[in-house]
């Protein structure tokens, strides 16, 4: 059963929420391979690609009512910049210890706090990369400008570990 969101429009039942600063290099890498994922690819059943920037407790209505939810990030994971890894279910909290950014406490707490609200999807999974620099720019690193096709096609290859069928767009389709 879908829900409905604030414009009457209905829920998916699966998200992408890609998190990050993009005014800080690397640490916006979550928000790019989101992006990146909602313009290459078209996929059955819908998926909810957000923009999920440093929103923090924000993302409880967001996560609300989910089945799963993929959280796309910076993380770190104490290894090698470009190293990237997916964390489930129970196991986030534990790379969250170490915050990169402001965004990272509020993800513990969103964590936290849909679990005492009761409201935590039945599956959520955080893909995440090391970033190089959390420097002040725009553009991120070439070290993990480098890595955006692994990040994106692990993405893929999760959801379609959920059933979703991912087409890519046309050349065409993704320019609109």
């Amino acid at each position: 059963m879908s829900q409905e969101d604030c414009t009457g429009g209905t829920v998916s039942p699966l998200c992408v929420i890609g998190l990050g600063n993009i005014l800080l290099k690397d640490e916006g890498i979550g928000v790019h391979a989101a992006n990146a994922v909602k313009e290459r690819y078209a996929f059955s059943p819908d998926v909810d690609i957000i923009d999920g920037g440093t929103i923090g407790l924000d993302l409880l209505p967001i996560i609300e009512g989910r089945d799963r939810v993929m959280i796309v990030d910076a993380v770190d994971f104490g290894k090698e910049p470009g190293h990237i890894g997916i964390i489930k279910d129970k196991d986030i909290p534990s790379v969250l210890n170490s915050k990169l950014s402001v965004h990272h406490i509020g993800l513990s707490d969103v964590l936290f706090t849909a679990a005492f609200m009761d409201i935590t999807p039945s599956e959520i999974c955080l893909v995440g990369i090391q970033p190089k620099s959390l420097d002040v720019g725009l553009d991120m690193t070439p070290e993990i400008d480098g890595k955006m096709e692994d990040m994106i096609n692990l993405i893929i290859k999760t959801l379609q570990s959920w059933g979703v069928e991912c087409a890519l767009r046309s050349r065409q389709e993704s320019l609109k």
